[in-house]
């Protein structure tokens, strides 16, 4: 069965860790793969403790505060622009936050003055560590037991599920991504137990799971999250769904986008795509 091939992760040359690849050239690369719809979701990081490492995105250039809201001017012309030179392909405005707490008034600033159609959220530090960096992530698990990993990630995912500031969250099980290493397959089942509550919290607001492809190329088996964690959102009553590679290169657009969809349709779960932050499903 053929899919509507949606990606709903994608990082524009706005994030400072992505390749200086534009709007366009994102857009022109996804007709090539033959996808229906795209979203950006430029990186928005608020940790005050790490305002000098990345609470910035690139403008014009040159690294602006996040909080120089003159980026979302352009970021939003630039949208524009394309959605008005690409009329074969559909292109919406969203954000991947990178939550911590304390941050919310500044995220309902942003969402409540722009119109996002699509607002994901994430969790990159813990500790203020970065535990989605390949070079940080070590020097928070080298010092940190599997029990106050667990403690740690699970407590922030509730907190941000409960601002209900996000359409949908992003990677749920990021701590995979470089955790594995370190801890061994212990940490495949550390979310048992704890995950079930904030599910079921986010079934009754509505908030989306997010299946992130990014896992594939980084050499896990699974993708985020992986297919039990899939499973224990739908037994929770989940029903919003998004596939996004998490680009941040043309080469990465797209990326296991089909066996995504497939695992969705597996489970009998629906693909999504949002429009002024309401969800739709692919049919």
């Amino acid at each position: 069965m053929s899919h509507i091939r949606t990606d709903y992760h994608i990082h524009p040359d706005y994030s400072i860790d992505a390749l200086p690849v534009r709007i366009k050239d994102y857009c022109k690369k996804a007709l090539e793969l033959k996808l229906s719809e795209i979203c950006f979701t430029t990186h928005v990081e608020l940790d005050p403790v790490r305002r000098e490492i990345d609470n910035f995105v690139v403008f014009n250039g040159k690294w602006l505060p996040v909080f120089d809201f003159a980026w979302l001017d352009g970021y939003f012309a630039e949208i524009i622009q394309a959605q008005q030179e690409f009329k074969d392909l559909k292109i919406k405005a969203g954000l991947e936050v990178g939550y911590n707490r304390g941050c919310e008034d500044f995220v309902d600033k942003i969402v409540s003055n722009y119109p996002f159609d699509f607002v994901l959220g994430a969790i990159h530090c813990l500790n203020h560590i970065a535990i989605s960096s390949k070079t940080e992530s070590p020097h928070y698990f080298r010092n940190t037991g599997l029990d106050e990993l667990r403690k740690e990630y699970f407590r922030t995912l509730k907190e941000m599920v409960t601002t209900g500031l996000f359409d949908c969250i992003a990677h749920v099980d990021l701590y995979l991504r470089y955790g594995l290493k370190y801890y061994g397959p212990e940490i495949l089942t550390i979310h048992r137990g704890v995950i079930e509550p904030i599910f079921a919290e986010m079934a009754r607001r509505r908030i989306g799971l997010e299946v992130n492809t990014s896992s594939r190329r980084r050499g896990l088996k699974e993708f985020h999250p992986a297919k039990e964690l899939l499973a224990l959102a739908a037994k929770a009553g989940i029903t919003i769904f998004t596939v996004g590679s998490d680009a941040h290169s043309l080469t990465e657009l797209g990326g296991y986008i089909d066996e995504a969809l497939a695992l969705l349709q597996d489970l009998n779960l629906v693909n999504h795509v949002f429009t002024r932050r309401q969800a739709v499903p692919v049919c």
